[in-house]
C-alpha cells in the first residue's frame, strides 16, 4: 500500500492555477490546524462533492475559519456543470460556484469581521487540492503569507485521480 509520503514523490504536480512567486506546501492530517481545518469543513460545508474547510493562523492562533458551499444548486442547475465547464474555470458564472462561497474568503473575511489583521497569516486548506485564481487573488489582497494544503491531497482530492476519496472525504483520515 503506498503511504501518503510515497503518493507526494510519485509525480510532479501541475496545479490547475498558481500565481507566479506562490507555491503550496504541505503537511500531514495530523497537523493541528489542518485537523482544524478538516473539522471545519466537516461541521459546516454543506457542499456534498467537495466539502472544504479553511483555517487563517496568525501567531500560532487561529483567526479565521470557513467552509464552502451555497444553497443555491438545490434549487438551480449549476451552469457550470450544465455546460461542461472545467475545475477551475468559470466560477464567476454560476452563484452557486461564486469564489465568495469557497473556504479561503469565507475564512479571511470571518477574521476581518472578528476585527483581526490578516496580513502574515497562514491558511490551512482543507478537502481540496489547489486553490483557484479568485481566492489566490482574494488570499494575496489579505496579506496571506502562506498556504497548507494536506499531504496527498493532489491525490485524495483530485477527480481526475485514481485513488482519490472524493464524496467520501471524511473517510481521509483512515488513510
Amino acid at each position: 500500500m503506498n503511504t501518503v509520503s510515497d503518493l507526494n514523490i510519485k509525480k510532479a504536480i501541475e496545479y490547475p492555477y498558481l500565481p507566479e512567486g506562490r507555491t503550496l506546501e504541505y503537511v500531514p492530517i495530523t497537523n493541528q490546524h489542518m485537523a482544524a481545518a478538516r473539522a471545519y469543513a466537516e461541521e459546516n460545508s454543506i457542499d456534498t462533492t467537495m466539502p472544504t474547510g479553511s483555517v487563517l493562523v496568525l501567531n500560532g492562533e487561529i483567526i479565521g475559519r470557513g467552509a464552502n458551499g451555497s444553497t443555491y444548486h438545490q434549487e438551480n442547475v449549476c451552469v457550470r456543470v450544465a455546460q461542461n465547464i472545467p475545475t477551475g474555470q468559470g466560477y464567476d458564472l454560476c452563484e452557486g460556484c461564486t469564489h465568495k462561497n469557497h473556504s479561503e474568503p469565507r475564512s479571511i473575511l470571518d477574521a476581518q469581521e472578528r476585527g483581526h489583521e490578516t496580513k502574515g497569516a497562514d491558511l490551512y486548506l482543507w478537502g481540496h487540492w489547489w486553490c483557484c485564481e479568485p481566492c489566490w487573488n482574494a488570499m494575496i489582497k489579505a496579506g496571506v503569507h502562506r498556504v497548507f494544503l494536506m499531504e496527498g491531497s493532489q491525490i485524495f482530492f483530485n477527480k481526475e485521480e485514481e485513488g482519490n476519496v472524493v464524496g467520501r472525504q471524511f473517510d481521509v483520515s483512515r488513510v
